[in-house]
């Protein structure tokens, strides 16, 4: 436990503690928003898509080697 000796100290600390949790609360709010752009249907769609045409991609290679 931190022992003060002036009440300059523990405004100093008071003033620290302030500013560490509105720095935290502004963090959680941006991590909400990034998780909600990251839930939008539209961004569903364009993963499936790059997906899709990775495994597509892979799957026309092997058919290539497969077949020669």
């Amino acid at each position: 436990m931190k022992t003060y000796t002036t009440f300059e100290d523990i405004d100093n600390d008071l003033k620290r503690h302030k500013l560490e949790r509105d720095i935290a609360w502004e963090e959680l709010k941006l991590i909400k928003s990034e998780f909600k752009e990251d839930l939008q249907p539209l961004n569903w769609i364009s993963t499936a898509l790059k997906l899709t045409g990775k495994y597509s991609f892979i799957a026309m290679i092997r058919n290539w080697f497969v077949k020669k």
